[in-house]
């Protein structure tokens, strides 16, 4: 199945993308939006063309597990996708893949203004990795 996963932020929105097989997440763009309703406009033309039969947004709990501000914002989010799209929308926890991307790109040695400008697809590549794992390791305990 095809699943969009969206990094969901204040200013910039990273999307990622998985084959049909659920193999392989690949970055998607990232929205500069900061208004949430223009922000699931310019949605719009990322789901045609991908055709996503499920969308995953990254749902940033506090590192206790709690939920902040931040995660109940993500989750009302997530609520309003499914009714402006039809489509199956989960929130998965997103703790510390913002970090981790910026660990990953320091790695490769992305910094200045083009990491602004990755760092929110390489976080929803991670969320949707991480997604994916969790998705096969649930499929393999059954």
């Amino acid at each position: 199945m095809v699943i969009l996963a969206i990094d969901y932020g204040d200013a910039r929105t990273g999307l990622a993308v998985c084959d049909k097989t659920e193999l392989l997440a690949s970055p998607a763009g990232v929205i500069h939006e900061t208004y949430a309703p223009r922000l699931i406009e310019k949605l719009r033309p990322v789901i045609a063309e991908h055709h996503p039969e499920q969308l995953v947004v990254g749902l940033p709990k506090n590192m206790d597990g709690s939920f902040g501000p931040r995660a109940a914002q993500c989750a009302a989010f997530a609520e309003t996708l499914e009714t402006t799209f039809g489509i199956q929308t989960v929130t998965y926890d997103e703790r510390l893949t913002t970090v981790a991307a910026h660990r990953a790109l320091n790695n490769v040695n992305v910094r200045g203004k083009k990491r602004k400008n990755v760092v929110d697809a390489v976080a929803a590549v991670m969320i949707l990795e991480d997604y994916l794992r969790a998705r096969r390791a649930a499929e393999n305990q059954d």
